[in-house]
C-alpha cells in the first residue's frame, strides 16, 4: 500500500447533534470534505479532476475521549493521485504533505461549504449582523469566518435529550440531570499548544499530522487500528467504592482532568446516544477505492472491484493472503 496520511474534520458547533438525528446530511457533508481534499492534492500533483483521482477511506467516528457524543472523521488518504497512462494503466504521483497555511485555507474552504449546505438544507441561518459593518457593508472578515445561528428547531426525537447531554457534557438521567458531569483533575493545568499540522477556521478543524511510509506496515496497522477502535476502552473503566463509573480519559486536557465519573444509569444513557441509527454505514470508501470505482482492481491487492471478480484458485494451488481475505466473511476479519 502506498503512505496514507491521516485527516479529521471536526464539525461546527451544534454539527454532532444535526448529524446523529439526520445521517444522510452527515454523509453530504463527509462528500464535501473529500471533494475539498481531494481536488487539493489533485491540483497540487498539477493535474485535474478529469485527468487523475485521489482516494481514501473515511471513519466515521461518534464519540470524544470523555464517552461524549461528538461526530468527526477520521480519513485514510493518499499522499497522492493516480493518473491514467494512455494504455490504461495507473501511475501513482506523490504530493509532499500541506503545510500549515494550506491546512488553514482548506479549511475555510471546508467550512464554507458545509455552511451553505445546511443552510439549504434549513438547518442553520447566517448571522447577518455579524456580517455587516457600521455601513451596513458585508465585511470580509465575518464571512471568512463564515458564523451561523441555529435555524428553526425540527420536532424532538425520543433520544434528543440524551444526545443534547451528551454533546454537552451534561448528566442526562436522574437527580442530577442537566448538571456537568463530575470530573477529576489530578494533574496540573497545561498551556502548551496542541495545534502543529491543524488548520482551524470557524470551528473546524483539519488535522493531517500523521503519515506511513509504503514500507511502514506496522505503523500504517496501528493507525488503523487507532481510527477503527470503539468507544469504550475496557482497561481504563473501573468502578468507584460507591459504585459508580469512573473511566479514564486516553490524554488528560489541558486543565488537567484525568477522569469522568459517571452514575450507572447515566453511564448506559451515555453509551446508548453513542449507538448510530439503524443501517448507517461508519466506513466509507473514496475515489479509486469506491465500490463502484473502475480502477478499485487496479490499486488494490485483491484486485476486488467492478468489472473484476475473483479468479478461482486451481487445484493445489495455494492462495495469496489477500486472496484468502477475499474470501473471508465478515465475521471472520474481525
Amino acid at each position: 500500500m502506498l503512505p496514507l496520511p491521516a485527516g479529521r474534520e471536526a464539525s461546527p458547533g451544534g454539527g454532532a447533534f444535526r448529524y446523529a438525528r439526520r445521517p444522510a446530511i452527515m454523509g453530504q457533508v463527509l462528500g464535501i470534505v473529500y471533494r475539498g481534499i481531494a481536488t487539493h492534492l489533485i491540483k497540487k500533483a498539477g493535474f485535474s479532476r478529469k485527468t487523475a483521482q485521489a482516494g481514501a477511506v473515511t471513519l466515521i467516528q461518534r464519540f470524544g475521549s470523555a464517552l461524549n457524543l461528538n461526530i468527526h472523521f477520521h480519513m485514510l488518504f493518499l499522499d497522492g493521485v493516480y493518473v491514467q497512462r494512455p494504455d490504461g494503466s495507473l501511475r501513482f504521483r506523490w504530493v509532499k504533505a500541506p503545510t500549515s497555511a494550506e491546512l488553514t485555507r482548506l479549511a475555510q474552504t471546508l467550512a464554507l461549504r458545509v455552511g451553505r449546505l445546511l443552510e439549504r438544507q434549513g438547518l442553520l441561518e447566517r448571522d447577518v449582523d455579524d456580517c455587516m459593518d457600521a455601513g451596513d457593508r458585508a465585511t470580509h472578515g465575518a464571512v471568512a469566518e463564515n458564523s451561523y445561528l441555529a435555524g428553526e428547531a425540527v420536532e424532538a426525537g425520543p433520544m434528543d435529550q440524551l444526545l443534547g447531554s451528551s454533546i454537552t457534557y451534561r448528566i442526562a438521567v436522574g437527580p442530577q440531570q442537566g448538571r456537568k458531569v463530575f470530573t477529576l483533575q489530578m494533574l496540573p493545568a497545561c498551556d502548551e499548544p496542541f495545534d502543529d499540522g491543524v488548520g482551524k477556521v470557524a470551528g473546524f478543524s483539519l488535522h493531517a499530522g500523521v503519515a506511513a511510509k509504503a514500507q511502514e506496515r506496522k505503523k500504517l496497522e496501528r493507525l488503523c487500528r487507532y481510527i477503527s477502535r470503539t468507544a469504550v476502552s475496557e482497561k481504563r473503566l473501573s468502578l468507584t467504592p460507591n459504585g459508580n463509573v469512573r473511566y479514564q480519559l486516553k490524554t488528560p486536557y489541558r486543565d488537567g482532568t484525568t477522569h469522568v465519573i459517571f452514575e450507572p444509569l447515566d453511564f448506559i444513557a451515555r453509551l446508548a446516544a453513542l449507538v448510530p441509527k439503524p443501517r448507517v454505514n461508519l466506513i466509507r470508501f473514496h475515489g479509486v477505492f469506491a465500490p463502484n470505482s473502475k480502477h478499485r482492481a487496479a490499486v488494490t491487492p485483491a484486485r476486488r472491484g467492478r468489472g473484476n471478480k475473483p479468479k478461482a484458485t486451481e487445484a493445489g494451488q495455494e492462495q495469496t493472503p489477500a486472496e484468502r481475505r477475499v474470501s473471508m466473511s465478515w465475521a471472520h476479519q474481525k
